[in-house]
């Protein structure tokens, strides 16, 4: 005689989804009450300045992000939309008036600029005091000494995720795939200061699913819409989807989404594209224990930390920290 078939087991097992919404909205409600205290005990109103260069679309949506997050939160901004054909010297002119200025407590350009200006000249022209970003060599460098500074605001998401979603860091294995500034190193930083063993992995990383198999923590900053798959995730791991990517392809999605097959189709049909991360959702609910969807998930944590940052740097210029 066959066993009664149990109803739970016969049900697909799904990852957990870890709400970056929810999250978000708690630092950003920690952020207003932070505002409201300066203003009610210094008379100070944190202010940040946006630097956006050009008209590509992508740059002047994350802008807009910021600014209305800004406005939610109490912060005031300034936006400098600049010309297309705007020069270094020109980019270099307007940072460093935002430097002289002391009511203005946090810079960010916003990136990519356009070809022809040298990144790395502007970024290290803003005083480190407002670099808001973290992108700075000298924060790059107190980061890596695991000294206060402002960290960047990605980074700083996924670290505030992890423990607010009470996921252990100290002595786990991390593996993270990807090694921009932007992203991958600070994170693997972050995360080797809270005790993790970690794990950097890239382009030459040789046979990669089994390095990142081993991870209990798997972060993902490649830009390669759903690359990492089942075979590269650890059962039970905690997976971490930094990736933000545009997929137009209808047999695409309905290689990346299960359940959310039909969904993300009506998705393409009205706007012509849908977003996904660097993992395949559909094949990491298979085996993960905990995954961050996209959209959802990280992107909305980055703004949030971005605020915080802003009202850090408003405290330490005045010496309230």
């Amino acid at each position: 005689m066959q066993p009664a078939k149990n109803s739970e087991t016969e049900t697909r097992r799904r990852a957990e989804l870890l709400d970056g919404k929810a999250i978000a909205d708690q630092i950003r409600q920690e952020v207003a009450r932070d505002v409201e205290r300066l203003m009610a005990e210094h008379q100070v109103k944190p202010c940040l300045a946006a630097v956006r260069v050009g008209d590509d679309p992508a740059s002047a949506v994350y802008v807009r992000n910021k600014i209305r997050a800004c406005e939610e939160v109490g912060i005031r901004s300034e936006h400098h939309a600049l010309a297309a054909t705007t020069t270094a010297i020109e980019l270099l002119d307007l940072i460093n008036s935002l430097n002289m200025r002391a009511e203005v407590d946090g810079i960010l350009v916003q990136l990519p600029l356009p070809g022809e200006i040298d990144e790395a000249r502007i970024i290290e022209a803003i005083d480190p005091e407002k670099d808001v970003d973290a992108f700075h060599p000298l924060t790059i460098g107190r980061l890596s000494m695991g000294r206060p500074t402002f960290v960047p605001a990605t980074p700083a998401g996924i670290i505030e995720l992890l423990d607010r979603s009470r996921i252990l860091i100290s002595g786990v294995n991390a593996c993270v795939v990807g090694r921009s500034q932007i992203v991958g190193r600070p994170v693997a930083q972050l995360l080797l200061q809270r005790d993790a063993t970690v794990t950097i992995c890239h382009s030459r990383t040789r046979d990669l699913p089994a390095v990142t198999r081993q991870a209990d923590i798997l972060v993902v900053a490649i830009g390669r819409p759903g690359f990492i798959g089942r075979e590269h995730i650890k059962p039970g791991a905690t997976v971490i989807d930094v990736g933000m990517n545009k997929v137009a392809d209808e047999t695409v999605a309905r290689s990346l989404f299960d359940a959310e097959t039909a969904k993300r189709l009506e998705i393409i049909s009205k706007r012509g594209y849908t977003l996904v991360g660097d993992v395949n959702p559909a094949e990491a609910d298979e085996v993960a224990g905990k995954r961050t969807p996209v959209p959802g998930g990280v992107g909305l944590l980055t703004v949030a930390m971005l605020m915080r940052n802003t009202v850090k740097a408003a405290r330490q210029r005045r010496g309230l920290e």
